[in-house]
């Protein structure tokens, strides 16, 4: 196979930080190459490097494409040459059509005037390459996660695309969506379309991928063939620099007295009010216990948490709560955090964080009280209190001044989860703790989870990640369609008798 891309030397500097450290990459024409690495490796730079995002002259180093020295200083001058990125957060507009999304900038029309017969015959064409069946005139809110994906994808081929990137195109959708995304790859890549997909599921990079790069601290660490028996632990290993053929660190479990106790909840839609959304469900949680929430998306698991905590989401909520035997007012989030309760949310981007504030700023939001005096924030505590957790999470940061927003997905994670133990609850409830984070980011958010239980807190986690329940929860209660469909210790769990549980309820 040819060379269609080149990166050579690659280095991008930001104040104070070096970002990419003469990073090499080659891509042969009509592969699927993947980018590995953990969160703040790099990898989303060199694509923005790549795409005109960060322009020629802005960093050192070449960019060979097609055989030419290429220098493009804006997305469009790379769109034009075949190159189109999608990005982790979407770039569709939820209030207009399929068609109009697909055609934004790159619109059909003659004088200004749209032709809205060609738009949608191109727009049904598109759809099919993708295999949606969905009119062209459905508004794009009105389609799931998954869908939406497909429709970028769409898009990416309105531009007559040559080389597609996508960045964890994966993070949010469930089993079944994101194997039709991959198995689309793979049918994009017959019709000779070049892919490079950046990804921390590895079992996905190994299912699509014909060569994997990774980077490790802003420089390639290697360029692996991924079609010659290459193994989750190889990727790992050049990740982390480290071998992690454990992925759980060990826990003594131990379960003590019970602490949470939740009965016959259940909840409403808050807008669709005849719609049940949470169906009669009990479940308790014992000190130092971790109990896991298994369930495919759109099982209720999401509106189950948010409802406990406050009743942030849902309409006519009945039920009672109890912490260590006594009724817990959970009516509001204040009142909630009071009794004890802590939701770490699975969205920390848009709910769990202000991007655009420090970690100082962030860990002490959801318990002002603790830093103030009189009404009055005192500043001291609040660095205080941002330092300890600092240093008790571990997160990487030269400061706790820095601002959350250029903090890697995992530091982030960190700085959530320092905000609400900041409030001192006794269950924290964490709903998908380590989405969009990489293995060895995972493996220290498992180690704080393991501390939290060994300090006698409950936790309840909500993931969509299987072996991820398996590896770290004592008991697993299974969801599907608003219910609780079976419960079992982790010692006697499977995939497969999980899954077979939401198939046959």
């Amino acid at each position: 196979m040819s060379i269609l891309l080149e990166m050579r030397e690659i280095t991008k500097e930001f104040p104070g930080v070096k970002a990419l450290d003469r990073v090499n990459l080659q891509v042969a024409e009509g592969e699927i190459h993947a980018i590995c690495g953990e969160n703040g490796a790099g990898k989303s730079t060199l694509m923005k490097v790549l795409s005109g995002v960060y322009p020629a002259g802005s960093y050192d180093g070449e960019i060979h494409y097609d055989g030419q020295l290429a220098e493009f200083r804006t997305l469009r001058d790379s769109e034009d040459r075949g190159i189109v990125i999608i990005h982790q957060e979407l770039a569709l507009v939820p209030e207009l059509s399929i068609a109009e999304n697909l055609f934004i900038g790159n619109e059909r029309a003659q004088k200004g005037v749209m032709n809205w017969h060609e738009t949608f015959q191109e727009t049904e064409q598109l759809l099919k390459k993708v295999g949606l069946k969905d009119s062209p005139g459905t508004q794009v809110d009105k389609i799931g996660v998954g869908k939406q994906q497909l429709v970028e994808i769409a898009k990416a081929l309105a531009k007559d695309v040559r080389l597609l990137i996508l960045d964890e195109p994966t993070a949010a959708l469930q089993e079944n969506d994101s194997r039709k995304l991959l198995d689309l790859m793979l049918e994009l890549k017959a019709q000779g379309v070049t892919c490079i997909i950046i990804s921390h599921k590895l079992n996905e990079v190994r299912y699509v991928a014909d060569s994997v790069t990774v980077i490790r601290d802003g420089m390639t660490v290697s360029t692996l063939d991924a079609k010659a028996g290459l193994s989750e632990d190889d990727i790992v290993r050049d990740m982390v620099g480290r071998d992690m053929s454990n992925r759980y660190p060990d826990r003594e479990r131990r379960a003590g007295d019970l602490l949470l106790e939740v009965e016959g909840w259940n909840v409403w839609h808050p807008e669709h009010s005849e719609r049940q959304v949470i169906k009669d469900i009990s479940f308790n949680v014992r000190a130092g216990e971790v109990v896991g929430i298994a369930g495919v998306m759109g099982s209720g698991r999401t509106e189950l948490a948010m409802s406990i905590f406050g009743q942030s989401w849902g309409r006519n909520i009945s039920g009672t709560a109890k912490l260590r035997g006594s009724a817990m007012d959970v009516s509001t989030v204040d009142r909630a955090i009071n009794g004890g309760l802590a939701y770490v949310t699975e969205d920390r981007k848009s709910l769990g964080l202000v991007l655009d504030e420090t970690i100082q700023f962030n860990t002490t939001l959801a318990n002002l009280e603790e830093v103030s005096a009189k009404g009055v924030l005192n500043p001291n505590e609040e660095t205080k209190a941002a330092e300890y957790y600092r240093k008790a999470l571990r997160t990487r940061t030269p400061s706790v001044f820095q601002k959350v927003g250029n903090l890697s997905g995992g530091n982030q994670q960190k700085v959530v989860l320092g905000k609400w133990l900041f409030t001192g609850p006794e269950v924290l409830i964490l709903d998908e703790p380590t989405r969009g984070i990489d293995v060895g980011a995972k493996y220290e958010i498992y180690a704080i989870i393991n501390e939290l239980s060994a300090q006698g807190k409950g936790v309840v986690m909500i993931s969509s990640e299987m072996p991820e329940l398996l590896g770290m929860c004592d008991r697993i209660y299974v969801m599907n369609e608003g219910a609780f469909v079976g419960e079992m210790p982790a010692a006697e769990a499977t995939q497969e008798r999980i899954m077979s549980l939401i198939v046959t309820e």
